[in-house]
């Protein structure tokens, strides 16, 4: 039991936003008459996620929010306010305040060395990365992993600048149909105007970054860093910490190959590899 949890009743409907968010759903509905499976069918979901969503025990996704908002009358847009409180639970607590700083981000950099970061994965490359831990509640980060997203897409996108080490391309993570999507996917991001994604070739010799570390700049406010790390990663605000990061994330630009032949380098390897 966490200490946060400690001497909390799991029934209790405020024990959590996650048992509250469901408690809410389930008097709405039953007010109604509707059943779980009329819920499920407006949110396009089954009569099971509704039941795990009314008892607590799964995060909702955003469009089941929206559909709760569209279906209980006088609910006045209640569901998509209480959800940021239900998705915030599905994260490590330490994980908590990154995420709303990544909500804000106006520019997000990344360099990851082995895997491709949470923030861009598919859902199939996620699922597989995230499963290796054997988590209890596998799908709640799943869905947690993937709205993260939603801040690369929309009117006013954050614009993205992600580093990977050829060697992540490379990296098999589940089937080689989920890498060709997972790389497929890349391609389609690097395509966007706002997005610029880097390859740094493999040529024998290490370049000296090891650790996968991000940088966050926002309209108002000075830049932040994360360094992900085990067993949990940390922000820095330092500016002496910040300076180091964009100085090395500046080599890091240099020593990867140009836009136009990263995205080569990303389709030759799919091809090769994946084919």
């Amino acid at each position: 039991m966490s200490v946060e949890n400690d001497g909390v009743d799991p029934s209790d409907p405020n024990a959590s936003p996650l048992k509250h968010f469901g408690s809410e759903v389930q008097i709405e509905r039953e007010r109604l008459g509707m059943k779980r499976e009329e819920l499920g069918k407006e949110a396009a979901c089954g009569y099971s996620l509704v039941a795990k969503i009314e008892a607590g025990n799964r995060v909702p996704p955003r469009e089941f929010a929206e559909a709760c908002d569209r279906v209980f009358p006088h609910s006045h847009g209640r569901f998509m306010r209480l959800w940021p409180l239900a998705l915030r639970y599905a994260f490590p607590p330490w994980f908590r305040r990154y995420v709303e700083l990544e909500e804000k981000a106006t520019t997000v950099r990344m360099f990851q060395p082995q895997l491709v970061p949470g923030l861009v994965q598919t859902e199939d490359y996620a699922r597989t990365v995230l499963s290796s831990a054997r988590p209890s509640n596998l799908d709640d980060l799943v869905t947690a992993r993937l709205e993260r997203q939603r801040i690369l897409s929309g009117d006013d996108p954050a614009q993205l600048w992600l580093i990977l080490n050829e060697a992540v391309l490379k990296n098999r993570v589940g089937s080689a149909e989920v890498m060709r999507g997972q790389l497929a996917h890349l391609r389609r991001l690097a395509q966007e105007p706002t997005n610029r994604v880097q390859i740094i070739r493999d040529t024998g010799q290490h370049h000296g970054w090891a650790s996968p570390f991000g940088i966050l700049s926002f309209r108002q406010g000075a830049d932040v860093v994360h360094v992900d790390g085990f067993p949990k990663g940390y922000v820095l605000a330092e500016p002496d910490d910040v300076t180091s990061a964009r100085d090395s994330y500046d080599l890091l630009t240099a020593m990867a190959a140009p836009l136009d032949e990263s995205a080569d380098l990303i389709d030759s390897i799919s091809k090769d590899c994946y084919a």
